[in-house]
C-alpha cells in the first residue's frame, strides 16, 4: 500500500515563492512612487490576505494592497485604489543568503488587473515585486 495520499499527489507542481516577512501593517502610510500625482497612501486592506482571527493584515514587497490617497491633488484625495508595494524598510532575505532593505516603504498605484495607472516610477524597485508584476518591471528605472 502506498504511503502517499491521493490528495497530496493530485496537488500538482507549485510555483516557488520565497518567504518575505510581512512588515508593512494595515493602516500604515507609504510613499507613492509613481507620477499619478499622489504623494502618500494609507493601506486599508491587503488583497488575497489569509490570516488568523484578530491578526491585523500586513503586506510585503510584491503584495497588492487597497489604499487611500492621503496627500495629493484634490481629485485623487480620499479615493480608494489598488497599489503594489515596491519597496520596504525591513530587510528582505534573498535565496542566496543576502539581505536588502530600502530607505522607505513605497507603492505604485495600479488597476485591479495589475496595469500601472502612471507612466513612470521614481526610485528603485525590489526584484521580488518585479518578478510578480511584469508591467512594473517594464517601467522600473532600476531593479535591485
Amino acid at each position: 500500500m502506498s504511503t502517499k495520499s491521493r490528495a497530496v499527489s493530485a496537488k500538482g507542481v507549485q510555483e516557488f515563492k520565497p518567504y518575505i516577512t510581512k512588515s508593512i501593517p494595515f493602516y500604515a502610510v507609504v510613499n507613492c512612487a509613481d507620477n499619478t500625482g499622489a504623494k502618500t497612501l494609507r493601506i486599508v486592506q491587503v488583497a488575497r490576505f489569509k490570516g488568523r482571527l484578530k491578526r491585523m493584515p500586513a503586506a510585503s514587497v510584491g503584495d497588492m494592497v487597497i489604499a487611500v490617497v492621503k496627500k495629493g491633488p484634490p481629485d485623487l484625495k480620499k479615493q480608494i485604489l489598488h497599489a503594489v508595494i515596491v519597496r520596504q524598510k525591513y530587510p528582505v532575505r534573498r535565496v542566496g543568503g543576502s539581505r536588502i532593505s530600502f530607505e522607505d516603504n513605497a507603492a505604485v498605484i495600479v488597476t485591479p488587473e495589475g496595469e500601472l495607472k502612471g507612466t513612470d516610477i521614481r526610485g528603485p524597485v525590489a526584484a521580488e515585486a518585479a518578478e510578480r508584476w511584469a508591467r512594473i518591471a517594464n517601467v522600473a528605472p532600476l531593479i535591485v
